[in-house]
């Protein structure tokens, strides 16, 4: 027989505690990713990782948040841990690949592209592997359409994200791109679980193998939650995110070219002592400001 499927077992719970953590993992991740865009490429590798595993885990924490909400009446879940832990580092993986093209390869229209291909159809594989990690009795049914839809929805928003990433860099610009990636990402989860349908074998009411969605999800929710706090925490101290954009270009850059060089004022004292200067040129930086009137 065909069973009842509830996707929202907990009202509007589980939808904003999902959404949220979207939002949470996309904003980190494009903060991270927009540290690697000044010219300091010492460090490009590693924000570029932490963004990458920002919004993968963010990505895995919004499904398998959702995922609590998830039930059919007639029967009930388990879960296959060893499946579950592999959609996380499938997400941080994929995410990783398409994070690191737009990051060397810049954001021309085919790395985009690309990057938005891999990104989006991995982070749909996480989803369908974290589906496949269910077990109950009876059997699930995917509608194709729905399906190719929601691949579809994974894709752009993948897109958009990657391209976001290289090009938003305000703040609140990057804020904004975040709450839309947050959308995106949860239209693409409850549009493949509206493709979805059980047939139920029967109401035995039994256990099987696997974990249940209390005594597995939410131990597993604890480790991308915290990663995702102590990033937010590094982003947080970051001087670009503290004093913004455009106070951190206008502070970097005058200070390099404008920096005194000590040897020049002591090469003006050797030229003196030599009398092969009379007096310093205006170009001089040391001489240039205007000395207040002797009295």
């Amino acid at each position: 027989m065909e069973g009842t499927v509830d996707g929202f077992r907990y009202g509007a719970v589980t939808p904003v505690a999902a959404y949220v953590m979207a939002c949470l993992g996309g904003a980190l991740g494009l903060r991270c990713i927009v540290r690697t865009l000044p010219g300091n490429q010492s460090w490009k590798g590693g924000w570029l990782a932490l963004g990458a595993a920002s919004i993968g885990c963010g990505i895995w924490t919004m499904h398998f948040i959702a995922m609590i909400g998830f039930q059919v009446v007639q029967t009930r879940i388990r879960y296959d841990a060893g499946l579950t832990v592999l959609s996380l580092a499938v997400a941080i993986v994929v995410v990783g690949i398409g994070v690191f093209i737009v990051g060397y390869r810049g954001a021309s229209t085919l790395n985009l592209s690309f990057a938005g291909v891999i990104t989006g159809v991995g982070v749909a594989a996480m989803h369908y592997l974290g589906m496949a990690a269910l077990h109950l009795d009876g059997t699930i049914h995917y509608d194709p359409v729905i399906v190719a839809l929601s691949v579809v929805i994974a894709i752009v928003a993948a897109t958009a994200a990657l391209w976001a990433a290289v090009t938003i860099r305000g703040f609140l610009t990057s804020l904004g791109a975040s709450l839309v990636m947050g959308v995106a990402v949860s239209g693409m989860h409850y549009t493949g679980m509206a493709a979805v349908s059980v047939h139920v074998h029967g109401r035995t009411g039994g256990t099987w193998a696997g974990d249940s969605p209390s005594s597995l999800l939410l131990p597993m929710l604890v480790g991308p939650v915290i990663f995702l706090v102590l990033a937010g925490v590094v982003v947080m101290f970051d001087p670009m995110l503290v004093l913004g954009d455009g106070d951190w270009n206008r502070q970097a850059v005058p200070a390099a070219r404008t920096a005194p060089r000590s040897e020049s004022l002591f090469e003006n004292l050797g030229n003196q002592e030599n009398g092969a200067v009379g007096s310093p040129t205006p170009q001089d930086p040391y001489w240039a400001a205007p000395r207040s009137p002797q009295r």
